[in-house]
């Protein structure tokens, strides 16, 4: 006989006690709606709510003055000094500016002087909003100074413009880099096999230096065919 588990009993009836009806064999056998519950015209619109009693929209808006029956709130007093607040804010406010009038007569009425049309009104000028002369003629003037400057720098630039190197320029330029360094490997060579001395390690930095310059500019020559020197 096979190994059986002791939890055996307690996993059976935790697989029992947790299995649904519909598991297996379905849904369970539910109640069939009555032919009397039939779906009716307009029943599925939204419905307003009920309609608040008569009482409640007689009522009367709050007053904005007391009633006759109401009593004032007794007690309450206020430590603010009105009359040093008064005299401070009389003190330091500024004066009101009197509005500007005139009289038509000595013992005549009083008008108002802005709107009266006996103060000049400068939007009412014919030239307002009109650029004055002389800013459009500063504005002409700086334009051909701008003008002047631009020609002045492209003549400039035309002097110094630059110039293409030809083929035999460029092959002689190379042929004379690579003779100079070919000198100055020569030199190199020439070297103790001991630098010993401040002059000699100088020496050789110098020309490991030239020679380092040379095969850049050798370089540089070599991977572009077309070049271009500015004029002096």
């Amino acid at each position: 006989m096979g190994y059986i588990s002791t939890f055996r009993p307690s996993v059976k009836r935790e697989a029992e006690k947790n299995k649904a009806q519909w598991k297996t064999m379905g849904p369970a056998k539910v109640a069939v709606p009555s032919p009397k519950n039939f779906l009716q015209k307009h029943s599925k619109e939204p419905k307003l709510p009920a309609r608040k009693k008569e009482q409640d929209s007689k009522k009367l808006p709050a007053l904005s003055v007391p009633r006759r029956t109401d009593h004032p709130v007794m007690g309450i007093q206020s430590k603010k000094n009105f009359i040093n607040t008064n005299a401070v804010a009389a003190i330091t406010g500024l004066p009101k500016k009197p509005q500007p009038i005139y009289v038509d007569r000595r013992q005549g009425d009083k008008y108002l002087l802005e709107t009266s049309g006996l103060v000049p009104k400068y939007i009412k000028k014919k030239d307002y909003g009109v650029t004055p002369k002389y800013v459009t003629r500063r504005n002409e003037e700086m334009k051909r100074a701008q003008k002047e400057y631009e020609a002045g720098i492209l003549e400039h630039l035309k002097k110094r413009a630059m110039k293409q190197l030809s083929d035999e320029e460029r092959r002689s330029l190379l042929q004379g880099l690579k003779k100079n360094w070919e000198e100055v490997y020569r030199e190199f060579q020439g070297l103790s096999v001991e630098i010993d001395t401040i002059p000699k390690k100088i020496y050789k930095e110098k020309l490991e230096s030239q020679m380092k310059q040379l095969e850049h500019d050798i370089e540089v020559i070599e991977k572009h065919k077309v070049i271009y020197i500015a004029n002096e």
